[in-house]
């Protein structure tokens, strides 16, 4: 049986809302959610290589966030039930989604096997939490369908 929640992590949870609300964090994420929609893990790549770059310094952040955050819940510092509720990693999910599909080929290409490493297990590591990965993919790929329709009617 899972733990149960306890206010430990309940404090842990807002402390990491907290973070989220910082100026700076908030323009990360907007872009990241907003704006990025990376479709090859090249895409991705020129990002990631743009250093130094704004873009580049909000994908850090956000994934460096993100991928924090699931290490707490790997580390037994966050209840992992909790922090699988839409309202506290739903963004995580949303963002991971986008470049998932790729995440073997961005790994392989930045010689980097830990890139996302902590998200991906929290994202995999449960029924519940596969359930609404692939939730995700599937509006992603949606998403990705409409803009690109979109594109080509202008």
């Amino acid at each position: 049986m899972a733990k149960k929640a306890t206010a430990h992590d309940a404090q842990v949870v807002m402390q990491l809302y907290d973070l989220r609300r910082e100026p700076e964090m908030r323009k990360a994420r907007a872009w990241y959610t907003a704006e990025f929609w990376p479709a090859n893990a090249d895409e991705f790549l020129k990002v990631a290589n743009a250093f130094p770059g704004q873009q580049n310094a909000w994908m850090r952040q956000v994934g460096g966030y993100w991928d924090m955050a699931a290490s707490l819940v790997l580390h037994g510092a966050v209840n992992e039930e909790l922090f699988l509720q839409p309202g506290i990693s739903g963004e995580m999910f949303f963002i991971f989604a986008k470049f998932y599909p790729f995440l073997k080929e961005i790994r392989q290409k930045m010689n980097n096997p830990d890139a996302y490493a902590n998200v991906e297990k929290v994202a995999t590591g449960s029924k519940l939490a596969r359930k609404r990965l692939e939730r995700f993919l599937k509006n992603i790929e949606a998403r990705r369908k409409t803009m690109a329709k979109s594109a080509k009617g202008k």
